[in-house]
């Protein structure tokens, strides 16, 4: 998966930008994003401090991590059998 151009914090710093009253389309253009990705990142992260994110994020590679090894482990029992 791609790498975001943005950290946690200018998503959430953009987000309260819109939540202050400018309007999306001029934010989404002076940031050089599309309003789709607005509003995924809206439905992900609105609401959400940066504290908040980037826990979130460090549970999210934690999962991914553990769902790794299982699948190794699930190889590994399957190739013994």
């Amino acid at each position: 998966m791609r790498r975001s151009r943005f950290s946690e914090e200018q998503i959430i710093g953009i987000l309260k930008e819109q939540e202050a009253g400018q309007k999306t389309a001029n934010l989404c253009r002076r940031h050089g994003i599309s309003e789709a990705t607005f509003y995924t990142w809206k439905a992900k992260y609105g609401g959400l401090e940066v504290s908040e994110a980037r826990r979130l994020k460090a549970l999210e590679d934690e999962n991914a991590r553990l769902k790794k090894l299982l699948a190794e482990a699930m190889l590994d029992n399957a190739t013994l059998k």
